[in-house]
């Protein structure tokens, strides 16, 4: 499966007026078996076991409670325990990026896509440089939104979408957004977003049932894809629009 319309509409009436495109980061631009996210656990395991004197497994059972409670554990840790961010950020965005391949055919499709390209991560600037140069992207984007950006206020949130529209002059209706997190799409289609939802490759089991997978089938879920590249190269196709066979500038 590459791409599935939830809403019953085509590919060219879902796009055809769109000219700002944004992307989360993490299991979207990438595919989730690259598996950045391992890393990163392993990491935020470790300082929650360092900053509170919980075993590992004691750390790990409390980080996912922030995370269903909170929308980070980083938010959790600054509401429940007083923490400064950027100690925090800094350690769990230090891992190995070189597992991140380049994606030549969705650095064709971004490059060719009209309008304006964006990031916008629960991360940080600084991972989102590292992924999308191994990826081959990084001159495809006009700007990255990240948490710090945010004020620490990850998605779900409504402020920080709000904010992104604000200063970017963006009209939500006119805007696709890219997520693998279902719960993350729900306020940008409220606001008039169409919404795409990257699932793992051919929808593997391991990713039923999963919590942080519930709602892909929600009325705010537009559109449904286990390849971005490919999904993007159907959306110009089908648009009418042909994508270039030479690099060129956002």
């Amino acid at each position: 499966m590459h791409a599935k319309s939830e809403s019953g509409t085509t590919l060219n009436e879902s796009f055809r007026d769109i000219d700002s495109w944004i992307f989360d980061l993490d299991n979207t631009l990438y595919p989730r078996h690259v598996d950045l996210f391992a890393q990163m656990e392993v990491k935020m395991n470790e300082f929650v076991s360092s900053l509170l004197g919980l075993t590992l497994e004691d750390a790990s059972h409390l980080r996912h409670s922030y995370y269903k409670q909170y929308g980070t554990t980083l938010r959790g840790l600054m509401i429940e325990h007083h923490i400064q961010a950027d100690d925090f950020l800094e350690y769990v965005h230090d891992i190995d990026h070189s597992v991140v391949e380049p994606d030549p055919l969705l650095a064709s499709a971004l490059r060719s896509l009209p309008g304006k390209r964006y990031i916008y991560t629960n991360g940080t600037q600084d991972h989102a440089r590292k992924v999308s140069e191994r990826l081959g992207i990084t001159e495809y984007f006009h700007d990255v939104f990240d948490i710090v950006w945010a004020g620490l206020d990850p998605k779900p949130n409504r402020a920080p979408y709000e904010r992104l529209l604000a200063q970017t002059g963006i009209k939500a209706e006119r805007a696709a957004m890219f997520e693998d997190l279902a719960r993350n799409l729900k306020v940008p289609a409220e606001l008039g977003m169409t919404c795409v939802l990257i699932v793992p490759d051919q929808m593997r089991a391991v990713f039923e049932g999963r919590w942080d997978a519930e709602g892909s089938e929600a009325p705010f879920v537009h559109h449904v894809t286990d390849n971005l590249g490919q999904f993007l190269t159907d959306v110009l196709t089908a648009t009418g629009r042909r994508q270039e066979q030479s690099p060129a500038k956002p």
